[in-house]
């Protein structure tokens, strides 16, 4: 634990799922009804650093939110996330994953979903330009 980690020293009000491994809470700045975070106990950066175990529960606890928010909220699907490292979007360094319960018409047009990190790209079904990865992962401009 640190003591300039958010997630190291969390309200009691935002905890709603607590196992030996992970905590799971209302995400602080909710992107809809529901938005929960499931964090493990231990402080690591994210996910490459934490352990199978670590990771084994995270996955768990994820149904079990998923439960719990499905009895609340009634959502219509979820987008399920982690960003890992400052050029992914991480803004908290302690390993975090959020599940997003997502609304029909939430949005115009969901399709993409979390591929909309980088916007132009999000909806390939659109005929929007993009890149096309050859067989090493690298982009080949179209």
């Amino acid at each position: 634990m640190t003591t300039d980690c958010p997630f190291c020293d969390l309200a009691a009000s935002r905890v709603f799922l607590r196992t030996p491994d992970v905590i799971g809470l209302w995400d602080g700045y909710p992107v809809s009804l529901g938005h929960s975070l499931l964090v493990p106990v231990r402080h690591v950066a994210n996910w490459f650093d934490a352990t199978a175990r670590e990771r084994a529960a995270l996955v768990d606890a994820i149904d079990e939110a998923k439960l719990r928010i499905d009895a609340s909220h009634h959502p219509d699907g979820y987008n399920i996330g982690i960003n890992c490292g400052a050029a992914a979007g991480q803004t908290v360094f302690h390993l975090h994953i959020h599940l997003i319960p997502r609304y029909d018409h939430d949005v115009p047009d969901p399709r993409g979903g979390v591929r909309h990190v980088i916007p132009k790209k999000a909806n390939y079904l659109t005929g929007a330009a993009g890149s096309t990865p050859d067989t090493n992962g690298e982009l080949l401009n179209e």
